[in-house]
């Protein structure tokens, strides 16, 4: 592995739990921690790594450590997935500059994807995911990306990066997005004329209301995605104290099924949770909501090992069905009940029963006319 020492700063394990020590149930016992050494993380199925950069959102007075008072909730929880092996590489540096923390998040995450890891990133302010989207370039292919987030931060004229880094992730040259997704943005806090923009290009947003009234519908989207970014002003305040933009939004639970559909999907290779400012929390509810959201991800990572591959078709329901003139085919996993459909490239695509239902009534379902545009 390539050197990263200079990059990070290990974790102070010791600090985080009071009592002194954790039972062998906890997390913090099957975790290979950064102590004095980092750990290696050849078989490693998932690397949690924090950024405590937070300037972008005009922060500048980083006296709380966000990642630290995330992993004291996250290693107190108790560990059912003994078969996902997990590390925790410590904090990437902050730089002396913002954009010398990109950089050091890029050549971080970049050693990782190139190891083939599935990383958690503790941010951090929601910019970070610049860094994040950039260090898929060395990967040279192109990804879906998708955010989830009360907010769509393409405003221009924002002072902070942290409210507009879509607009240089989106419109940069060179550029690989092959699709992004937006899940749960609140209307009242969003332009009509942004949501007219993302639907020219083809992009899907999902309100949050339409989130809420049929949260399984996001799984396929999320199965689609590489990159996933989470602002926790996407979860209601009662649910996550710190967060300061909304009284509305997500539950506690819908986002740990939102996280638990990143474990599941094959795809999703960084999963970064942004916003979290501990000086803004109440009793650390919202540390301890997102080290819930954490453990449903390694639940669904857990389950996708069970997931067959889609050429073994034994382990799959066929059904043959036509739509407007067109032919396809649906498979259903016996495994995990995922659904997908054929393309007419012969690909499949995540999909979910909905579609299904609605391509068996000979009508054309969304998702396959999306992704047609898109080409």
């Amino acid at each position: 592995m390539y050197d990263l020492h200079q990059f990070l700063d290990p974790v102070v394990s010791h600090q985080l739990n009071n009592d002194g020590g954790y039972n062998d149930g906890q997390l913090a016992r099957h975790i290979q921690i950064f102590e004095e050494e980092i750990p290696d993380v050849t078989a490693a199925d998932i690397v949690l790594v924090g950024v405590p950069e937070i300037r972008g959102s005009g922060n500048f007075n980083n006296t709380f450590n966000a990642p630290d008072n995330i992993r004291k909730q996250l290693y107190q929880l108790h560990f059912w997935h003994k078969e996902v092996k997990i590390a925790d590489i410590g904090n990437i540096k902050t730089g002396a500059t913002l954009n010398d923390s990109y950089a050091a998040v890029k050549t971080v995450l970049t050693e990782l994807l190139h190891l083939n890891k599935t990383v958690i990133i503790l941010g951090g302010s929601h910019d970070i995911t610049l860094a994040q989207y950039s260090s898929y370039f060395a990967l040279n292919k192109p990804v879906e990306v998708t955010c989830i987030d009360a907010l769509i931060n393409l405003t221009g004229e924002a002072p902070f990066k942290s409210d507009n880094f879509l607009m240089e992730m989106l419109t940069g040259e060179p550029n690989i997005i092959k699709h992004y997704n937006h899940i749960g943005f609140q209307s009242y806090l969003v332009h009509p004329g942004m949501l007219e923009t993302m639907d020219k290009l083809r992009f899907d947003c999902f309100r949050v209301g339409t989130v809420k009234e049929n949260i399984e519908e996001m799984e396929p989207v999320i199965r689609n995605t590489h990159l996933l970014s989470f602002d926790i002003s996407a979860i209601k305040y009662s649910d996550a104290p710190a967060n300061t933009q909304s009284p509305n939004g997500l539950s506690g639970e819908e986002a740990c099924m939102l996280s638990r559909y990143a474990g599941l999907s094959n795809n999703v290779s960084t999963f970064g949770i942004y916003g979290y400012l501990p000086q803004h929390d109440v009793n650390e509810l919202t540390a301890k909501q997102i080290a819930q959201m954490i453990w449903y991800f390694i639940d669904g990572k857990n389950k996708n090992r069970q997931e067959a591959l889609l050429e073994e078709r034994h382990h799959f329901n066929e059904y043959h069905t036509a739509f407007a003139e067109v032919d396809t085919v649906f498979l259903q996993s016996r495994k995990t009940n995922r659904w997908w459909m054929q393309m007419p490239d012969k690909k499949f695509i995540a999909c979910s029963y909905n579609d299904y239902i609605t391509a068996s009534q000979n009508d054309m379902p969304e998702r396959w006319l999306r992704a047609q545009e898109r080409g």
